[in-house]
């Protein structure tokens, strides 16, 4: 099966952690067989994830920008070209301290 996706024709609706979120594929809305979602989150400049825990692992791809990443504790510059595995029960969020969204 192949199937593309243009994040121009995905709707962007505000999450429960105060990103902006586009589902690109969800095993429950989409017909794939993944044990995963892939979304592409955005921050607009200023704006803050509000902190939240999830039960599984999460990985974070910086594509533009640079932020704040909070991981319990714990804090870390983030930029563009960055990843970031989140292990799952770890309290995180994420600051846009960039320019861009």
């Amino acid at each position: 099966m192949h199937r593309i996706k243009n994040l121009d024709g995905i709707p962007a609706f505000r999450a429960s952690d105060g990103t902006w979120l586009r589902e690109v594929y969800h095993p429950a809305n989409d017909p794939v067989s993944l044990p995963y979602s892939l979304a592409h989150a955005s921050l607009q400049e200023g704006e803050q994830s509000l902190p939240h825990v999830l039960d599984q692992d999460e990985l974070y791809i910086i594509v533009a920008g640079e932020g704040e990443f909070r991981l319990d504790d714990e804090q870390f510059e983030v930029k563009a070209g960055d990843h970031l595995l989140v292990s799952g029960g770890v309290v995180q969020s994420l600051k846009n301290t960039g320019g861009v969204p």
